[in-house]
């Protein structure tokens, strides 16, 4: 089983979008039983929240749904999770303070993947949603070709047994 933890900074918006989405795409290719994805923010700002109306609203316009309960990332969340992405260059200072530098080489910008390596602009200060969208999907997309290929045989033996 494969760990993927999304993170932005409140967990209602880039984050719960990413995991959504990292889910269809991972259901699409018939692979849901190889990986376990959840979300989580820095802070613990919007602690216990569903996700944002304008993201939600997002995402079924995109023919994607789902149920989200934000939560503060822990140490312990990275520590048991085989990636971490996160949003932004700020995201991934606090992860790395929050784990004191440690564990740098499961931690990387979802965008990282992209052949345009970029923050996901907070689209809770942008407004542009479909701008998120946009780039989280092409993040998601591109982390799930990265991880198919370096993975093959384990997902490869998550689909016999």
């Amino acid at each position: 089983m494969i760990s993927v933890n999304f993170v932005c900074l409140g967990n209602i918006c880039r984050s719960p979008m990413a995991e959504l989405i990292f889910k269809k795409l991972v259901e699409e290719r018939g692979l849901s039983g190889s990986f376990e994805i959840t979300s989580r923010g820095t802070s613990d700002y919007e602690e216990g929240n569903g996700i944002y109306p304008s993201a939600k609203k997002t995402l079924e316009k995109h023919g994607i749904s789902g149920t989200h309960v934000s939560r503060q990332l822990t140490k312990k969340d990275v520590i048991n999770s085989d990636y971490v992405l996160v949003m932004d260059s700020s995201n991934l200072m606090d992860v790395l303070r929050l784990t004191g530098g440690e564990y740098g080489e499961k931690i990387f910008k979802l965008c990282s993947f992209t052949s345009k390596p970029r923050d996901v602009a907070d689209p809770w200060y942008t407004r542009d949603f479909e701008k998120a969208y946009s780039d989280i999907t092409d993040g998601c997309a591109c982390f799930l070709e990265r991880v198919l290929n370096e993975r093959a045989e384990e997902i490869a033996y998550d689909k016999r047994h």
